[in-house]
């Protein structure tokens, strides 16, 4: 299982032969310049909730694959089917097999708006379980006792993405809590740099995180760690 960091929340995750690109803003992110949306192949893009900074390349990557399923919740699937793209259409607390893993639906404390002002559903994260493995992919959110229900209903998490940049989502103190949550040890962090109210000290974060016997990941932009 191949992870790549494609800036900001975005993530290209390879897995069982596919390939699933998640909350893909990258053509307006001056960090990510190296990255080209055009050349980027996928058969999933999973969608956290609906602001733009999570939404704004799903369309030009689904042009590119015609065949592509955007997962995400009812609503903006419903949304995305306006402009003819396909979807699986998911809510909180709900799984689905696909045939790359199982994905769960989780819940997320944040706003959902799509970028034309459309309701953009409640916002939530995805248990992805495949290869042996399970990722916790936040997306935007507060720290949330309900995060203590993943281990609980499906078991310890082997990596979790989580936001770190404070401001419009956690920061970082409240990450560490959050991997105590979830029962994991290793985090990739993301959600931070990208705009002013969000840069952080990555030192400190990652000594933080270290302090309470975890380990930070904060790859460079389009850089790849397998699990």
């Amino acid at each position: 299982m191949d992870i790549t960091f494609l800036g900001h929340a975005s993530l290209q995750l390879y897995i069982a032969g596919k390939t699933l690109i998640v909350d893909p803003f990258i053509s307006a992110n001056e960090l990510a310049t190296a990255i080209d949306v055009n050349s980027l192949k996928a058969d999933y893009i999973l969608v956290t909730h609906g602001h733009q900074d999570h939404v704004l390349d799903v369309e030009q990557i689904a042009k590119n694959n015609p065949e592509i399923i955007v997962v995400s919740n009812f609503e903006i699937v419903s949304w995305f089917g306006g402009k003819s793209i396909n979807g699986h259409p998911m809510n909180h607390g709900g799984k689905k097999t696909f045939d790359f893993g199982l994905v769960k639906y989780v819940n997320a404390i944040h706003s959902s708006v799509l970028p034309d002002g459309n309701y953009g559903g409640n916002p939530g994260g995805f248990v992805i379980e495949a290869e042996g493995k399970r990722i916790y992919i936040a997306g935007d959110t507060a720290l949330t006792y309900d995060m203590k229900l993943i281990p609980e209903t499906m078991g310890p998490v082997d990596l979790a993405v989580l936001p770190i940049g404070d401001n419009f989502t956690m920061g970082y103190e409240d990450a560490v809590v959050a991997a105590d949550f979830i029962q994991c040890d290793t985090v990739l962090g993301c959600h931070y740099d990208t705009f002013p109210p969000i840069v952080m000290d990555k030192n400190a974060a990652q000594q933080h995180f270290k302090a309470k016997g975890k380990k930070l990941w904060l790859p460079n932009i389009g850089e790849t760690i397998t699990l």
